[in-house]
């Protein structure tokens, strides 16, 4: 886009600085000049009665000869991320849509042979493997470089990561890389078949509005989704695909940063976003000594700590144990929300769960919209009993 001032039209009347909100405008004699920190917002436009000021779009043509869904398969240990295999259901759905193959990417050489053949089962019609030992312990320059080079060689036209400590890095700088968009922490994805656009959905705006943003012009289209908002497709042993090993050209001075060690703050956590049962703490419970309740609870339940951000923010528990917008997306078979009043951005990260049970002293909160079963009363009576019938 630019923005013209159109001289013989303008009369230097000076409404147009009035009307901008950066100070972006000057008039020197009789007209007005358009300064560099103008952002192109159009207010100066809709203020001048003369028509003196025009902005123009241009309209940028669209990258052609990329084709193709590609989903990264990151490892978790020894085993594939749920959510890779998780992508692979919007992906196949996509896919379907565009008329196109999809395909999996993994990175380093320790991944079996399995590891591609369950992706394959899952949905993948590829499966393209970049192999070299300096790419196991996921060292994020070398990993742009190697993912970049086959990106650029292959021209996917779309790529899904899993909002991971992985997928958050490696996918901006893929972006910048690649120079195309990314839309980060989407709960929703879809396509626009006939301008074959990405439709990225996610919350906006502190969780009050949904906005689905579009990668018009630049390829490939990007996005991150978190673990557990999609659901991992059918497994399907007898579906068959390619596998194609890529031998990457990558060298010591693709290396930006060493990981030297990788310390756990506690070993023995239950991790969020695995757990079939999430016991939550919310700001109802008090102060931070009462999560001990919610931790008593958790274990006789053998789950998962869960918590909201007021929690969090209140320094009660450590950051890993928050659900929600600015948390972890869960989605575990029982969730049970004690003293959660249930915002949206509380929300957003459980309302997956198959069976919701919510345990608030106030009854028009609204955890109970959303909760398969609600419990109004006063949660230092009722954990307590709940705990004692599951000793029983």
């Amino acid at each position: 886009m630019s923005i013209k001032v159109i001289n013989d039209k303008c009369t230097g009347c000076r409404l147009c600085l009035k009307a901008c909100p950066v100070n972006a405008i000057e008039v020197k004699g009789k007209l007005a000049v358009i300064l560099p920190n103008c952002n192109l917002c159009g207010a100066c436009v809709e203020a001048c009665k003369f028509n003196a000021i025009i902005i123009t779009k241009e309209e940028k043509k669209v990258k052609e000869g990329y084709k193709g869904v590609w989903v990264f398969a990151e490892k978790k240990g020894d085993i594939l991320h749920d959510v890779g295999i998780e992508l692979l259901s919007c992906g196949r759905d996509i896919a379907d849509k565009l008329g196109v193959e999809l395909v999996s990417v993994l990175l380093g050489d320790d991944h079996t042979e399995d590891n591609a053949q369950t992706l394959i089962q899952h949905g993948a019609d590829r499966v393209f493997v970049i192999k070299d030992p300096k790419l196991n312990k996921s060292e994020i320059g070398l990993a742009t470089k190697a993912f970049a080079d086959l990106i650029e060689k292959e021209k996917p036209e779309v790529i899904l990561l899993g909002a991971t400590s992985l997928g958050r890095s490696l996918a901006p700088r893929l972006a910048g890389r690649l120079n195309t968009g990314l839309t980060a922490d989407c709960t929703e994805l879809d396509v626009d078949v006939d301008k074959r656009l990405l439709l990225q959905t996610r919350p906006a705006f502190g969780g009050n509005i949904m906005a689905t943003i579009i990668t018009p012009a630049m390829r490939p289209q990007m996005a991150t989704v978190r673990p557990k908002v999609m659901r991992k497709p059918p497994l399907v042993q007898t579906r068959k695909g390619e596998v194609i090993t890529i031998r990457p050209n990558i060298t010591g001075q693709d290396q930006l940063t060493r990981i030297l060690d990788v310390i756990r703050e506690e070993k023995d956590v239950v991790d969020l976003q695995e757990a079939d049962i999430i016991v939550s703490g919310g700001r109802g419970i008090g102060k931070k000594e009462n999560f001990s309740l919610i931790q008593e609870l958790a274990k006789a339940l053998g789950g998962a700590v869960g918590a909201s951000r007021a929690t969090v923010d209140a320094g009660w528990i450590p950051s890993y144990h928050q659900v929600g917008q600015t948390g972890k997306t869960v989605q575990p078979k029982l969730y049970i929300a004690c003293g959660i009043s249930g915002a949206i951005q509380h929300q957003v990260g459980m309302r997956s769960s198959d069976i919701i049970v919510a345990i608030n002293k106030d009854p028009n909160a609204p955890i109970f919209d959303i909760a398969t079963y609600g419990v109004v009363g006063d949660l230092f009576e009722i954990i307590p009993a709940l705990i004692k019938q599951l000793g029983k």
